[in-house]
């Protein structure tokens, strides 16, 4: 009897997916909920299981985009599994058959994981503008899965052409030609450099926009449109919280199995100044002007397949660390396409650290239905006038991007300078005072 594969909804107003990838071949025989392919919607990566036991037969190929509810493939459930017995298979490959069993060759086949060997997406492009084969690279990811480190490790096909080290046999043969003016003249040719061709090679690749890539190119723009956006900045002394993180680390870290990282600083000090300016966290819905008595936080996260942002639910009131594990929870699960799209859904404010990747200062577009987002950037020292004398601090810019239909100047500014006053005085936002 034959079931069909059909697409899953991954969430409410989600109505095309694409299909990552395949995480079994046409016509393995697969077992009840075991995974067979990656969906990606415009939000999160999704795994699709096997509904029944059976030889798989796929009939959508990976990359395809397919609607909500398509047939990708079918499970032919009256399909016998693999023998289960080892002992018979070893016999049969054991004899003088030139050809071993198909009970031999699935055994043979099933030693390794679904996803051994398969590269992830980011990976493959990798992969592909090396010139190398997946079945070069070995994978060190989930169940023997090839990541983009992977793929950045791996040797290049130019590495091996390097043996090939003839060139210096025809300045042996040249040195003994007698003639004196003619040694110079012979010479040159093995001198000759490699064509010089290569680098000025003018290749054009062209792939197809991921799902979420489109998405988030659509939002960005309906960002820029619809909304009166504006930046302000501030620059926060980071002095008090190096110098508690330095003192508590190890002893936090002992204590919480978590370390005591920049963020959770970040969202307690934005949390705080929410009390002061609630403004900041409201949000357009229609004609109404939405307001929360609560903080759900957004931290934007980068993985492979782009920029997304998981939400923690309840920020205010949680403790620094019980914040920092829900993060490290969070980001986990979004680097490894396993983070459920109600994960990332309804946060009030978010978060975006640019100083991860070398950022001095930017302007956060803004996240929406949400009417603020907070920049961090990287951590300098600096000279900076203190009390008269100028003195050498770890300073860090602050941007604040806010919506100027829902926030006025007033309370974009006093927001963040309450953030800055929070950073710089951390001990007043642990104590709430």
């Amino acid at each position: 009897m034959i079931l069909e594969i059909r697409v899953p909804s991954p969430g409410e107003s989600v109505t095309e997916v694409t299909i990552d990838s395949w995480l079994k071949a046409d016509g393995d025989y697969i077992e009840r909920d075991e995974p067979i392919a990656d969906i990606q919607s415009d939000k999160a990566m999704l795994t699709v299981y096997a509904e029944e036991s059976g030889v798989l037969k796929i009939t959508v190929p990976a990359g395809t985009t397919v609607s909500v509810g398509d047939v990708i493939g079918t499970i032919d459930r009256s399909a016998k599994g693999p023998a289960v017995s080892a002992p018979a298979a070893e016999t049969v490959a054991a004899s003088a058959t030139p050809a071993p069993a198909p009970a031999a060759v699935h055994a043979e086949k099933t030693k390794t994981t679904y996803a051994t060997g398969v590269p992830s997406p980011s990976a493959e492009r990798v992969l592909h503008e090396k010139g190398l084969s997946p079945q070069n690279v070995q994978g060190t990811g989930r169940d023997g899965r090839i990541t983009k480190a992977d793929a950045l490790a791996a040797s290049a096909p130019e590495v091996v052409a390097k043996p090939v080290v003839s060139v210096p046999a025809p300045e042996v043969v040249a040195k003994p030609v007698v003639s004196a003016s003619a040694p110079e003249v012979v010479a040159k040719p093995a001198a000759v450099p490699p064509p010089a061709a290569h680098p000025r090679e003018r290749n054009v690749r062209r792939e197809k926009m991921s799902q979420l890539r489109k998405t988030l190119a659509a939002r960005l723009v309906s960002v820029k449109n619809e909304t009166a956006m504006l930046t302000t900045f501030n620059e926060a002394d980071m002095s008090a919280v190096m110098a508690l993180r330095k003192k508590y680390k190890d002893a936090f870290e002992k204590k919480h199995g978590v370390g005591l990282g920049f963020m959770s600083f970040f969202v307690k000090a934005c949390c705080e100044a929410l009390k002061f300016f609630p403004q900041v966290g409201a949000q357009i819905d229609g004609d109404d002007l939405v307001h929360f008595d609560y903080v759900d936080m957004g931290i934007a996260v980068s993985t492979d397949r782009g920029l997304v942002v998981p939400v923690i639910r309840n920020a205010e009131s949680m403790s620094l660390a019980e914040i920092e594990k829900t993060i490290v929870e969070l980001a986990d699960k979004a680097r490894k396409n396993r983070i459920s799209i109600a994960e990332m859904q309804g946060g009030s404010f978010t978060i975006t650290n640019g100083g991860v990747f070398g950022s001095l200062m930017s302007t956060p577009i803004l996240n929406p239905p949400q009417s603020a987002i907070l920049g961090m950037h990287k951590i300098q020292e600096r000279p900076m006038v203190v009390d008269g004398q100028v003195v050498v601090r770890p300073m860090m810019y602050l941007a604040l991007s806010y919506d100027h239909r829902v926030i006025d100047g007033r309370e974009s500014v006093g927001f963040l300078v309450k953030v800055k006053e929070f950073l710089e005085d951390p001990t007043r936002m642990l104590l709430e005072i």
